[in-house]
């Protein structure tokens, strides 16, 4: 019956096509300015269904009759109409449509021209993106918009992002900014063991990015906006009767690169004999004593000397691919639609990390009733699995591990796997290879992202239409940790006379359900006039609901040293070991966009904002915003000078709002609760006692003002020039931020508050230049350069707040909140050096001449660039094509842990154990330090403290074309190479760490890849 119904159908589709003697003709869409062919460009035989779309290279072909008309139409150029004759061949060469402008630019609940958009939008476009190896959404637009600024925690596939736009505005409140996927506003808070929520989009689903900056731009979305917003929509299906095909794949092949000069065994040898000639008897191992003599390179007073690189031994070459199948078509007589599945397998450069993923999407936008309603629907599924490496423990001992000690060892009890031990106890390091193989953490994750949109049009009152949206963002995942039967979970080994006891089997499990519903509805009334100075109005007013539930439940468990099994930690308050929060938004919104003299645009937009995070008299919050934007060009002293195509100005102004402190506060900041106390830690056995959670009942909304002030413009002849530029200031006051608390005066050292101002100022400058344009060949420089400084302005009598990492041990935090200072500095001692340059130990500059030193002699220093900017260069010759991304930042500073750790003569000697540590390779030319590591004030030395500035090659592409392989298909064929390269003075790993502290990095790996794309 369903092979019937499938042969029915198709007959349907094709009885048309033989109605009328048709021609086939086929022709070619290009760019007027350039020669560059146009892909996707709409091609439909007028008054009909029928019609396609060109291919990857500008190529198509179509069944036509004599007489018809064909109209072929392109975003941002003008359409074009051409009646057949007979010609078997139609060419056509599309001109950008200056006077228009009708490139869309997607903004909150809708769109706009570009020519008629009033904030500062950047749009960042499929023919922009970054190429190569991209495992995930965000890796597309990295360098690619002014005041975007995106840096991982390091080079594991799953690699969480942290994306600032315009520094963000926050302190310890959320600062990324929100995220809307097809309509879909995502929540803050990923799936359990997913470090990165943009590696659940397949990027080969993307279309295009919307980035919403300035207030005025985002205020729509209220106090979900205060960061700005990215605006993700993936491609459609096409117009026509003809299905194009596009096949996908690529393999990578990644390298870790060269990482810290640590000293080899050799070195390391000649290195304890003369400076620490007491630890020889550390080096090594006995002769006789490992079952494993392959590898000894010397014996050093009875002890076999290893060469081991422990770095080399955790690493790999990684091998990824991926591969995607997507189809579009105009399915029965009038539906686009688009479908897409696709399989990425990458593996991290750290042994055992790797990560799958398998994805389907398919979107479809039929119309109804004479075309009045459309339904816009979405949906994406993601099935995702990866093993979470302990890669930041592994990498850090093999950083520091004693190079001279074997891997393996047959005999060991631990599964063949060498440790150093003092007697019975395991003592210093531990055996980064075991770390990795001796343990599993699957992660599985399964998301659905969709949304239904319902676009009506009321038939009585055309300007009038309404819009609802039903969105969902739902996931399951599971967590499983496992040790296998001779690794020491915990690692730590029980001494009970001779024997050891292990901690193998299941260590801990999780089992999450994220539920996120989104409901959308608003009104919307359009009206133009020919006559009037009110030149158009568009006017909608609506209501938002989103509600975020989190359901989940963690297992832990212990080993249990009389049964000699491990078991489930059960506490008695909570048995399941439950945890459920949720968290609800709802928002009413307005908007009207006025058109005066097709000259001037006013923009005025309110949203009121409820969260379910305050108590209720603080709940509600609203954010006014208002922008004005003027058509210089359409002035009449500008008619007769061709110099300029465009040019607008913008004037912007709005507030914005934060709630999103559950990272830091949990879902009841403002709520007084109390949990069950730990049975371990209780006065009195089996009380049950409970002890409160912080909370603050005050909590209120966290405020940003921005004014915004930009200027649009494209020079010269075929768009020689084009661009934006944009001046911001903005203030936030109220911050929500964690602040401590004096010893005895509330249930913890911290809590959240509403502390404080900042302010912000800053430029951002968007370049497009194309100098050569000619029939075979065209260049152009794509370009975005920008300047942020967030300073602190008040903490309302507060010094002065601890946030980031920590850098040897607990509370030693190097980055603080300062009033006057940027957000986030160093806060270290002045070093002192001797006459020959090299830095004196305990020395530092008493900067406040009281002849002590202390805090008070302790100064800022930035983290946070002030400076960033990219640019990519674009070549193409006949049907060769070669793009090169680059991006970087001037200033800023980084902390070199390493150095501290691993730099000074003293670093090697055991502290309370037997086992000596790696130092940095100083026999390579570079001087000795003499500062002693971790001894008082060192540790926060500006010694440590280097210049973070780099220029770095994110990726280059070079591909060839082929167009006559297959009638009306494309292959191109590329290779890349991902990061090949950085320019930088930093001595340590890498300067690209928006933490401030470069310890045990993740390297970004350099990946090389070949790959086709056959559109067909």
């Amino acid at each position: 019956m369903k092979t019937f119904l499938n042969a029915l159908l198709f007959c349907l589709i094709m009885v048309p096509a033989t109605l009328f003697a048709q021609t086939t003709v086929t022709g070619t869409v290009t760019d007027k300015a350039n020669a560059m062919p146009l892909p996707g460009v709409n091609v439909i035989v007028k008054g009909t269904a029928r019609g396609t779309s060109t291919d990857f290279d500008g190529n198509f072909s179509l069944e036509v009759s004599d007489g018809e008309t064909i109209v072929i139409s392109y975003l941002g150029y003008t359409t074009q109409e051409i009646v057949f004759n007979g010609q078997s061949t139609i060419n056509v060469e599309l001109s950008e449509d200056a006077a228009q402008l009708d490139e869309v630019v997607l903004i909150g609940y809708g769109s706009v021209k570009k020519e008629d958009a009033t904030g500062s939008v950047d749009v960042v476009s499929s023919k922009d993106f970054n190429k190569g190896a991209i495992v995930s959404t965000d890796q597309l637009l990295n360098g690619k918009a002014a005041g975007v600024r995106i840096t991982t925690d390091g080079g594991s596939p799953d690699a969480a992002p942290n994306i600032r736009i315009r520094g963000g505005s926050s302190l310890s409140a959320n600062s990324n900014p929100l995220i809307v996927i097809d309509g879909v506003p995502i929540a803050n808070n990923n799936p359990a063991g997913v470090s990165n929520p943009l590696t659940l989009v397949n990027p080969n689903d993307v279309e295009s990015f919307s980035i919403l900056k300035d207030a005025s731009a985002t205020a729509i979305y209220g106090s979900r906006a205060s960061n700005g917003v990215i605006i993700i929509t993936t491609k459609k299906g096409t117009y026509g009767d003809e299905v194009r095909f596009n096949f996908s794949s690529n393999i990578s092949v990644s390298s870790a690169g060269e990482g810290l000069d640590m000293m080899n065994s050799e070195e390391y040898v000649r290195f304890i004999q003369e400076y620490h000639p007491n630890y020889i008897d550390y080096l090594g191992v006995p002769v006789g004593s490992v079952s494993t003599p392959e590898n000894v390179s010397q014996v050093v007073n009875g002890r076999a000397i290893y060469d081991t690189d422990w770095r080399d031994h955790i690493y790999r070459t990684a091998i990824s691919t991926n591969t995607n199948f997507s189809a579009r078509a105009n399915i029965l007589g009038g539906i686009p639609f688009r479908a897409s599945v696709g399989y990425t397998n990458s593996e991290g450069v750290v042994k055992t990390d790797d990560y799958e993923r398998y994805t389907a999407a398919f979107k479809l936008t039929p119309q109804f009733l004479d075309d009045n309603l459309k339904i816009d629907i979405n949906a994406k599924a993601t099935y995702a699995d990866k093993n979470a490496a302990d890669s930041g423990g592994a990498i850090g001992n093999a950083i520091a591990f004693d190079p001279t000690k074997p891997v393996y060892d047959s005999s060991s009890v631990f599964g063949g796997y060498y440790m150093n031990m003092n007697g019975n106890l395991i003592d210093g390091r531990w055996n980064p290879v075991a770390q990795l193989l001796q343990r599993e953490r699957p992660e599985r994750v399964f998301r659905f992202l969709g949304n239904t949109q319902f676009d009506y049009k009321m038939p009585f009152l055309p300007e009038l239409k309404a819009v609802v949206n039903l969105g969902l963002d739902a996931s399951r995942a599971k967590i499983k940790e496992r040790f296998s039967n001779n690794a020491i979970a915990t690692y730590s080994v029980i001494d009970e006379g001779n024997d050891f006891v292990f901690n193998p089997g299941v260590n801990y499990i999780e089992n999450q359900h994220i539920t996120n519903a989104t409901f959308d509805a608003y009104l919307q009334y359009n009206k133009s006039f020919d006559d009037k100075f009110i030149n158009k109005y568009d006017v909608q007013a609506g209501y938002s609901y989103q509600n975020f539930k989190n359901d989940g439940n963690q297992e832990r468990y212990q080993y249990n040293t009389v049964t000699g099994l491990r078991e489930l930690v059960v506490n008695v308050n909570n048995p399941n070991n439950r945890y459920y929060n949720v968290l609800n938004l709802q928002s009413f919104f307005g908007r009207a966009n006025i058109d005066l003299a097709n000259k001037y645009l006013l923009t005025l937009s309110f949203r009121a904002d409820g969260s379910s995070l305050f108590q209720e008299d603080d709940r509600w919050g609203y954010f006014p915003s208002a922008a004005l934007a003027w058509k210089i060009k359409k002035e009449t002293f500008l008619n007769n000078i061709s110099f300029f195509n465009d040019l607008k100005l913008r004037l912007g102004w709005g507030q914005t709002g934060q709630q999103d402190i559950t990272g830091v506060a949990g879902y009841y900041p403002s709520i007084p609760l109390f949990q069950a106390g730990d049975s371990n830690s209780q006065y009195l056995p089996n009380s049950s006692l409970y002890s409160a959670l912080p909370f603050n009942p005050d909590l209120t909304w966290e405020k940003t003002t921005t004014y915004n002030i930009g200027l649009d413009f494209d020079i010269l002849k075929n768009n020689l020039i084009s661009g934006s530029f944009d001046v911001y200031y903005r203030e936030t006051t109220d911050l929500l931020a964690d602040v401590p608390v004096p010893p005895g005066q509330a249930f913890s050292s911290s809590f959240i508050d509403n502390v404080g101002e900042t302010e912000s100022k800053g430029f951002e400058l968007n370049l497009n230049i194309s100098p050569i344009s000619t029939e075979n060949f065209t260049f152009d420089i794509s370009s975005n350069l920008s300047y942020n400084h967030t300073k602190v302005t008040d903490l309302e009598g507060l010094a002065s707040i601890p946030t980031g990492g920590t850098v040897t041990g607990t509370g030693t935090f190097l980055q603080r909140h300062s009033v006057g200072q940027q957000a986030g500095s160093a806060y270290v001692f002045k070093q002192l050096y001797d006459a020959d340059g090299q830095p004196i130990a305990g020395a530092f500059a008493d900067r406040n001449g009281d002849n002590i030193i202390n805090d008070d002699d302790r100064y800022y220093q930035p983290i946070a660039p002030n400076w960033t900017y990219g640019f990519g260069l674009n070549f193409t010759y006949k049907n060769w094509d070669l793009t090169t991304s680059f991006r970087g930042q001037f200033g800023g500073n980084v902390f070199n842990l390493n150095k501290l750790n691993y730099g000074t003569l003293e670093s090697a000697i055991p502290n309370n154990n037997n086992s000596l540590t790696n130092v940095l390779n100083f026999y390579d030319g570079a001087s000795t330090s003499s500062i002693y590591e971790a001894l008082g004030n060192t540790i926060y030395s500006d010694y440590y403290l280097e210049d973070a500035t780099f220029l770095r090659c994110d990726n280059i592409v070079l591909g060839y074309s082929f167009d006559n392989i297959i009638k009306d298909g494309v292959v191109r064929f590329y290779g890349s190479v991902t990061n090949p390269f950085i320019i930088t003075d930093y001595s340590g790993q890498d300067p690209e760490n928006f933490g401030g502290i470069d310890g045990s990095f993740y390297p970004r790996p350099t990946v090389v890849t070949l790959g086709f794309n056959f559109d067909f």
